[in-house]
């Protein structure tokens, strides 16, 4: 298989189909690789190849699928610059974030081979003198949908765990970034000879995505859905699956916190407020997009933030002085810039920033930005620091907290006990004292409040959620049914 042509994988085939699309650079323009163009009915086979397969998989020793996950983690770190090469190339990253994503998702692979070993039951009492017992299965076919901002993390997160605990799964990568979220992830189970349909991948354009996504989610042998992207759609996606009484995990978009206190520690706040508002151009669901700021300190922070930030270089992000990529495609430029257009216009002041060139956003600083401008309450994912100053940590919180979303904070202060104790009053699903609302780790519980999500990914909580529990009892002749009922004994 060509760099540049890239085939589906299902049923531990590559198929190829009569259709392809482009798969485009962000920072140059061109056509990057072409990529097989799926169906419906592609979907509906790659969910077909894990069903059967599933329950061999399921009954597989548990050391041995841990196996399977423990290989391909060590073939991925075998590999590391060429998943880096994609993350680049298709996704836009910057190379210091490829790297570490390409070295981040061994962790979890290896997190997920951990996890055989959590599936765990319980011995309940029983009135009647019975063994009862509750234990958990896998659903059976798992699909999971992924974004194209962190690809190869969030696919890996997605379908990880489901994978070790037993469950078969289909995956579908963001058209944007098909390589570095699906396609290579098959080229590392294939390479590990995981058994044929166990893992699957299918994709397909962005004109064909409502149909196969439909598909991924209420084909009859689907149990469960792995879904990260927006809140639009993973709204939908967690409706359709409602009504079909399916488990769904949706991890969504979030319009994070960074509050800084009066007595925060002023580098801490710096450095918390530049990488979580510019790593991957703010492209992250968890990036800083409100800088919530005492006001005594606010004039301090504004000044040396807006220094710091002129210092950011925007250009080819295979250089690693340029840590600023571009935004992946110009509608997603378009939303960001007619969000900071719009705060200017209402009266926030730009102080750096504002600009573009091609896809490349000029990191941005808005100060004076109030609840009511977009940029305050709309997910922005875009290099864009909007500042609001506040007085007191009760205001703070409020403002923290005036939004429809709920997935990340920070908040910096030299007192830790206020520090958790703000952390408490926040609608939000995480929440670091000290820290960028950029967090993560693989055995954690992932996932938001509000609009940001239902469920939890990660560790334990991807047990919960790719899992059904069961009650099964046996019977040792304490429990007697009605006399009317009873059958007298023979002879």
């Amino acid at each position: 298989m060509s760099k540049n042509d890239y085939k589906m994988y299902i049923g531990g085939e590559w198929v190829s189909t009569e259709g392809t699309f482009a798969d485009y650079n962000p920072a140059s323009g061109e056509v990057w690789a072409e990529i097989s163009d799926g169906s419906r009915e592609d979907a509906k086979k790659a969910i077909e190849a894990a069903a059967a397969a599933q329950a061999d998989w399921a009954a597989m020793p548990h050391p041995q699928r841990a196996g399977y996950l423990l290989k391909a983690a060590d073939i991925l770190e075998k590999r590391q610059m060429d998943f880096v090469n994609a993350l680049i190339d298709e996704g836009g990253a910057w190379i210091g974030k490829g790297m570490f994503e390409a070295g981040y998702v061994p962790g979890i692979f290896r997190a997920a081979a951990a996890a055989v070993y959590q599936v765990t039951g319980e011995i309940l009492p029983s009135d009647h003198g019975k063994i009862s017992m509750v234990v958990r299965q896998p659903l059976g076919v798992v699909t999971v949908i992924s974004p194209w901002n962190f690809p190869l993390l969030l696919s890996a997160r997605g379908l990880a765990v489901a994978l070790a605990i037993g469950n078969a799964v289909v995956l579908k990568p963001s058209s944007e970034t098909p390589v570095s979220g699906g396609l290579l992830i098959a080229e590392l189970f294939d390479k590990a000879e995981l058994p044929a349909g166990v893992f699957n991948v299918v994709t397909c354009s962005g004109e064909r995505v409502a149909d196969v996504g439909d598909e991924l989610i209420t084909n009859p042998q689907v149990g469960g859905i792995s879904f990260t992207g927006s809140t639009a759609v993973g709204r939908q996606v967690a409706t359709k699956a409602g009504e079909m009484l399916k488990k769904a995990c949706v991890e969504l978009g979030g319009k994070d916190a960074l509050i800084i206190l009066d007595d925060a520690d002023m580098e801490r706040a710096l450095n918390a407020a530049t990488f979580g508002s510019f790593m991957h151009q703010g492209q992250i669901c968890m990036s800083v997009e409100r800088i919530i700021i005492d006001e005594s300190i606010a004039d301090e922070f504004t000044e040396r933030f807006v220094e710091k930030v002129k210092t950011l270089n925007a250009g080819d992000p295979r250089e690693m002085a340029n840590v600023i990529g571009p935004i992946i495609n110009q509608h997603q430029l378009d939303i960001i810039h007619g969000q900071v257009t719009e705060a200017v216009e209402q009266g926030a002041k730009l102080l750096t920033g504002g600009t573009h060139e091609g896809l490349f956003y000029q990191p941005t600083v808005l100060a004076d930005v109030r609840p009511e401008m977009r940029v305050f309450q709309e997910e922005t994912f875009g290099p864009v620091a909007p500042i609001t100053t506040v007085k007191g940590v009760d205001e703070a919180v409020a403002m923290a907290n005036d939004s429809e979303y709920g997935l990340s904070a920070g908040i910096i202060t030299r007192d830790e006990e206020k520090g958790l104790e703000v952390a408490r009053r926040l609608q939000t699903g995480m929440a670091h004292v000290n820290c960028s609302s950029v967090n993560d780790e693989p055995h954690v519980p992932f996932g938001g409040v509000k609009n940001s999500g239902l469920g939890r990914h990660g560790g334990k909580a991807s047990i919960e959620a790719f899992t059904e529990l069961r009650w099964l009892t046996l019977e040792r002749g304490g429990r007697h049914f009605p006399p009317p009922f009873v059958v007298a004994p023979k002879g």
